[in-house]
């Protein structure tokens, strides 16, 4: 996988380049800021840009307004954001638009290798990665006015661990029930959010994202 990574952490950044290389992956650029992020990008456009949320100059949403830019121009390329914090507004910004070859993770994910390779597996091959802790706060704030507040407690269960981007069997290895009850709930999730006539595999993403939206 070919790779451009953008992070001000002159030590995370480095990591991540040993983490990437020993992987076997080609890491094309790693940059400490937004305008060379892109700079890189136009010059030789990688199958998958990691970056952070926050950089230089102001260390607000630089990041951010980056990997919407590079999602717009350059919509073959995935695009993996990285944040300290659950940020409720700029991951709205991020996925609401778009949710294939998207991810976002707390960097706290990053030190748990195995899952953050898997993310970017899943965003290079036109899937969704979203944290898991994103994911918890964004189903535990729903209420009964909320979208989500219709669905049943193993449909929220199913639709949690889907919305971070997994398929069908691993949701049911993972909720220790069978691959036609994951199936079950994922079509009464779709039903009851409205997603029914919604094809491909944004529609599994946009089920959480539609509390997003609300």
């Amino acid at each position: 996988m070919r790779v451009i990574l953008a992070e001000d952490s002159t030590l995370l950044r480095e990591g991540l380049v040993r983490l990437l290389i020993e992987e076997g992956h080609e890491v094309l650029a790693a940059v400490g800021e937004a305008v060379s992020l892109l700079r890189e990008v136009e010059t030789n456009p990688p199958d998958i840009v990691v970056t952070d949320i926050r950089m230089p100059p102001t260390h607000s949403d630089e990041g951010l307004r980056a990997a919407i830019e590079i999602r717009k121009r350059w919509p073959e390329v995935g695009v993996l954001v990285l944040s300290q914090h659950v940020e409720r507004n700029y991951a709205a910004q991020l996925l609401t638009s778009n949710a294939e070859r998207v991810g976002y993770l707390l960097k706290d994910r990053v030190a748990q290798v195995e899952e953050f390779l898997d993310s970017m597996e899943r965003v290079h091959a036109g899937g969704a990665a979203i944290d898991p802790e994103i994911v918890r706060q964004l189903v535990l704030r729903s209420t009964h006015s909320d979208p989500l507040g219709r669905l049943t407690p193993r449909e929220r269960s199913v639709l949690e661990v889907l919305a971070q981007g997994h398929t069908n069997a691993a949701i049911a290895q993972t909720l220790h029930i069978s691959l036609s009850a994951v199936e079950k709930n994922l079509n009464m999730i779709f039903e009851k959010l409205e997603l029914s006539h919604t094809t491909g595999y944004s529609r599994r993403v946009l089920a959480v994202l539609r509390y997003l939206e609300s």
